[in-house]
């Protein structure tokens, strides 16, 4: 089983976004990652539609944004505007995910719900039907450079054996403290699907090699 590798524009030089993330697509990477974030629902502030923007005149690779933020629903279209491709939503602090998950489906594009470190991944099975894909944070949603939570490993498991039972096709995806190590305990533990900043933006030998080494290492 090997997982794909979506690397995280967060820990990116915006500077030099273009440059990298063609350097990324050198390395192996199928989509591009964007977190956004509001200062409410994480306390940090990040990207915006003008990222997505810059990013889908550097890329035709498919865009994903993780909205961190309250109120989704008040952005989504924005956000497909600008070029977003899918979208991440979170289960926490959403007042009617099911009329987000169905906003975003009426405008063609892939959804999926997050859910943080302490959410059991019981509460993805009542929306599990309408996903194209779940997302397991490993680490505490808002800063990048955090180490992964070894404790969220089980609930991977449990998440792959839901989707497994109830939607198969229905990409996992892991976000958090992604490097060559823990890659491979997400992927044994069931992930499909990586998400990693800095062990492939800040690599010492560059972004190619940082997006080769974490492939090899999601291969099992």
């Amino acid at each position: 089983m090997s997982a794909r590798i979506s690397p995280s524009v967060l820990s990116a030089d915006l500077g030099r976004l273009r440059e990298q993330v063609e350097q990324a697509v050198a390395g192996g990477a199928e989509w591009i990652h964007v977190d956004v974030m509001d200062g409410h629902f994480v306390p940090n502030i990040s990207m915006g539609a003008p990222i997505i923007r810059s990013l889908r005149k550097a890329t035709r690779l498919p865009l994903e944004a993780h909205l961190m933020i309250s109120h989704p629903d008040f952005f989504v279209d924005e956000f497909a505007q600008a070029g977003t491709d899918s979208f991440l939503v979170h289960w926490e602090g959403n007042n009617d995910l099911s009329r987000t998950v169905q906003h975003i489906k009426a405008l063609g594009k892939r959804v999926g719900v997050a859910i943080n470190p302490a959410t059991s991944a019981a509460v993805l099975e009542e929306i599990m039907q309408e996903l194209d894909q779940a997302l397991i944070m490993t680490v505490n949603p808002g800063f990048g450079h955090q180490h992964f939570l070894h404790a969220t490993l089980p609930k991977i498991g449990r998440a792959r054996q839901m989707i497994d039972r109830t939607k198969p096709g229905c990409d996992l995806e892991v976000d958090g403290g992604i490097d060559v190590t823990t890659a491979a305990l997400a992927v044994a533990a069931g992930a499909n699907v990586l998400v990693a900043g800095s062990a492939i933006f800040n690599d010492s030998e560059g972004v190619t090699t940082g997006m080769e080494r974490l492939r090899a290492a999601a291969r099992l």
